[in-house]
C-alpha cells in the first residue's frame, strides 16, 4: 500500500484521519507542523501541547511521527500578508493563504520528499475526479463543518496528492470513532480563532505588530459619536467593542464603513441599516480549482457563493472581466460583504474556486 503522510494538528479530526488510513493498511506517517513559535498571554506555547497530543495519538495508533518547523515560511508567506492587509484597512483570512502557501505547498513538498505518494489532512472536504479528467473539490458530508471555503486556493497539483479521509463523516461520527479506538483526543475541544493567534485577545495581539492610530467614530452624515482605537481593530458589521452603546436612539451601533483618508470609523444604528447590505461586489486574485475559469470574460455564469465560512450558499451571477477581476451580483442583498475576505463559488456540491473581495 502507499505511504501517506498525515498532517496532524493534535486535534480529533486529523487523528481519526490517520487512524482510518492505518486501518486501511496504508504505510502512515504522522507529521506535526509548527508554524508559530510565540507563547500566548498565559506564557503557554500551544504548539508544545498539541505536539504532545500528536505523540500520544500516534503511539496509540502505532505509527511513526515527526515534527517540522515552518515558522519562517509562515511569517514570510502568510503573516506578512496578514499584517499588510490590516494596514490597508481590510480584514484578511490567513487560514485560506496558509492552505495554499504552507500546507499544500511547503508541507506537501516535504511529504513528497519523504517518499510519500499522498498527503492527508483532517479537513472536512471531499475529492472527485482523477488525474485524467481533472480533480474536483467537493463539499463535505457535514455541511456545518465544510471547509472547502478555506481550500479554494489549492489547485490540481495539490489535489492530485491530497486525501481527505474524514470528509464523508459528521463531527459526531468522528468523535465516535475516536472514542471507540481509545484515542486520547476524542473529547478535545475544537480549535477556534485565527490559525496562529488561537483564542487570545486579538486586539492586544495585533497592537504588538501594528501601531494603532486612534480617530473619530462618526455617522455617515458626519456626526461625531465617539473615538476608535485604530481602524484595524474593526470590521464591517461589527457591533461589539465600539464603546458607544446607549447613545442616539438606543438601538445598537454597527460598523458600516471605514474612511482611511481621514482615519474615521463609520457607524450607524440598527442591524437593518441599508449601509450594511450590498447587491454586488468586485473580486480580485482569482483562483480556479480546475486551473481555468468556468466561463469566458464577458459571459455570465449562474452559481452559488459563500462570503464567509459556514454561510448558507447564496445564488449569484458572476462575470469575468478583461482586466482580470470578477463582478458578482447577488440574488438577494448580502450583509457585511467584507474587503479582504474571500468569495468562494460553487455549483452544487463542487467548489469552483473564488477570489478576494476587493
Amino acid at each position: 500500500m502507499a505511504q501517506i503522510v498525515v498532517g496532524m494538528s493534535g486535534g480529533v479530526d486529523s487523528s481519526v484521519a490517520a487512524l482510518l488510513l492505518k486501518r486501511q493498511g496504508h504505510d502512515v506517517v504522522g507529521v506535526f507542523m509548527n508554524n508559530w513559535e510565540e507563547k500566548d498571554e498565559a506564557g503557554v506555547c500551544t504548539s508544545e501541547q498539541d505536539f504532545a497530543d500528536v505523540r500520544r495519538v500516534c503511539d496509540r495508533i502505532g505509527i511513526p511521527y515527526y515534527s517540522v518547523n515552518f515558522a519562517r515560511e509562515y511569517r514570510e508567506r502568510v503573516f506578512s500578508h496578514f499584517l499588510e492587509e490590516y494596514r490597508r484597512g481590510r480584514t484578511p483570512n490567513p487560514d485560506v493563504l496558509c492552505n495554499r502557501e504552507i500546507k499544500w505547498n511547503v508541507f506537501l513538498k516535504f511529504a513528497l520528499g519523504l517518499g510519500a505518494q499522498k498527503l492527508a489532512t483532517g479537513h472536512f472536504a471531499r475529492l472527485g475526479g482523477n488525474d485524467e479528467e481533472g480533480w474536483r473539490l467537493l463539499r463535505a458530508a457535514d455541511e456545518n463543518k465544510d471547509q472547502t471555503y478555506f481550500l479554494y486556493m489549492i489547485g490540481q497539483e495539490a489535489l492530485s496528492h491530497a486525501l481527505f479521509p474524514v470528509g464523508h463523516l459528521t463531527k459526531a461520527q468522528i468523535r465516535g470513532v475516536a472514542r471507540e479506538a481509545g484515542l486520547p483526543v476524542s473529547e478535545k475541544k475544537d480549535s477556534t480563532g485565527v490559525c496562529f493567534i488561537g483564542e487570545r485577545n486579538f486586539k492586544k495581539f495585533l497592537s504588538e505588530y501594528l501601531p494603532a492610530q486612534p480617530g473619530d467614530i462618526r455617522t455617515p452624515e458626519g456626526r461625531l459619536v465617539g473615538r476608535h482605537d485604530g481602524l484595524m481593530y474593526y470590521t464591517l458589521g461589527q457591533r461589539r467593542g465600539l464603546g458607544i452603546g446607549g447613545s442616539g436612539d438606543g438601538r445598537r451601533w454597527f460598523v458600516v464603513g471605514k474612511d482611511l483618508k481621514t482615519n474615521t470609523l463609520l457607524v450607524e444604528q440598527g442591524e437593518d441599516s441599508p449601509l450594511l447590505y450590498s447587491e454586488r461586489t468586485v473580486i480580485e486574485d482569482l483562483t480556479w480549482i480546475a486551473g481555468r475559469p468556468p466561463a469566458e470574460p464577458g459571459e455570465t455564469l449562474l452559481c452559488q457563493a459563500r462570503f464567509r465560512h459556514r454561510q448558507p450558499l447564496q445564488n449569484v451571477s458572476v462575470r469575468l472581466r478583461e482586466d482580470g477581476l470578477m463582478d458578482i451580483e447577488f440574488e438577494t442583498p448580502q450583509r457585511a460583504v467584507t474587503p479582504g475576505q474571500s468569495a468562494v463559488l460553487y455549483q452544487g456540491e463542487e467548489c469552483l474556486g473564488g477570489g478576494v473581495i476587493q
